[in-house]
């Protein structure tokens, strides 16, 4: 995956909360046990925290001006994207954020763009409060996605993924199926408390990795609106194999066979390996928004 070198990249779709602190408050679930829990449990990758009854109320962290500068002054360019990860995440977001304003206008309707929050440690969001240990998340509360950058890592090496650029984006651009779920009025269907294979909430997680492959399909073409040519100028066939690959690396069936040995269905939350992929596959194959109705 490459960026166009020139490309003036939009950090204000960023919040950097990295190295702050949160006043008052503390996440219920943490490192070790109660993270692994949260793991099989299938919230990361997904929308939270306040699905596993995390803590709620306490401040928000504040993105002071020395934290806002880990992106703002490093990340201006494509070239800078093609160089450093947490810029290549800022230009994800923004190629994720066109492709929706374009698809939004193209349907008739508008689309309002999401933050994405870095933060290590842990983090207060209007779904509660939550660790690293969820992984990345969406919460339809404030309309922010909410990402530790070191998660990437642990999707290599706790996941088995193959990793890569494009897993990393294939993680950014599911979390925004969440948001465009949350702008369309489906992302409530997995509220209804039910688990299994056939559950709403495994249905509007499956929908989330198809809109993720929508975008992957119109990546190289969809432009920026700062410069008139495409953010991302090439994607190739071995990277949609690592998105691929880290779509199945998260099913909950692989999840579940890596932390406890065995499968159990019944309490699938995000829906098998094979099912992941394959509804990435054909978002991505389609490029069609109306062909991620997993809810038929």
């Amino acid at each position: 995956m490459q960026f166009d070198d020139d490309a003036n990249l939009d950090t204000s779709e960023v919040q950097d909360v990295r190295g702050s602190r949160i006043p008052g408050g503390r996440a219920t679930v943490g490192g070790g046990l109660a993270g692994l829990i949260a793991l099989l449990l299938g919230l990361f990758f997904g929308v939270g925290p306040d699905n596993l009854g995390l803590s709620s109320g306490g401040d928000s962290p504040v993105a002071t001006a020395s934290s806002l500068a880990q992106v703002q002054s490093p990340c201006r360019t494509g070239q800078d994207a093609n160089t450093k990860e947490d810029c290549r995440i800022v230009a994800v977001v923004n190629s994720v954020q066109d492709f929706w304003a374009q698809e939004f206008r193209r349907r008739n309707g508008t689309y309002t763009r999401s933050p994405t929050v870095f933060f290590t440690g842990r983090v207060a969001t209007a779904c509660g409060t939550a660790t690293s240990a969820v992984g990345p998340f969406y919460c339809p509360g404030d309309r922010k996605v909410y990402l530790d950058l070191g998660f990437f890592d642990e999707l290599r090496t706790k996941f088995g993924s193959s990793g890569g650029p494009f897993a990393q984006a294939y993680v950014v651009a599911h979390e925004y199926g969440h948001h465009v779920q949350d702008l369309l009025g489906t992302l409530g269907r997995a509220q209804d408390g039910r688990t299994g294979a056939n559950s709403n909430a495994v249905r509007v997680e499956l929908q989330a990795d198809c809109y993720a492959g929508v975008w992957a399909h119109h990546a190289t073409t969809t432009k920026d609106e700062s410069t008139g040519r495409p953010l991302i100028t090439s994607l190739t066939d071995a990277d949609i194999r690592d998105g691929l690959d880290a779509a199945a690396a998260v099913g909950d069936d692989r999840i579940q066979e890596r932390f406890q040995g065995r499968v159990t269905p019944e309490t699938w939350t995000h829906g098998s390996a094979a099912q992941r992929q394959q509804w990435f596959h054909q978002g991505y194959r389609t490029g069609d928004m109306a062909r991620c109705d997993t809810f038929r």
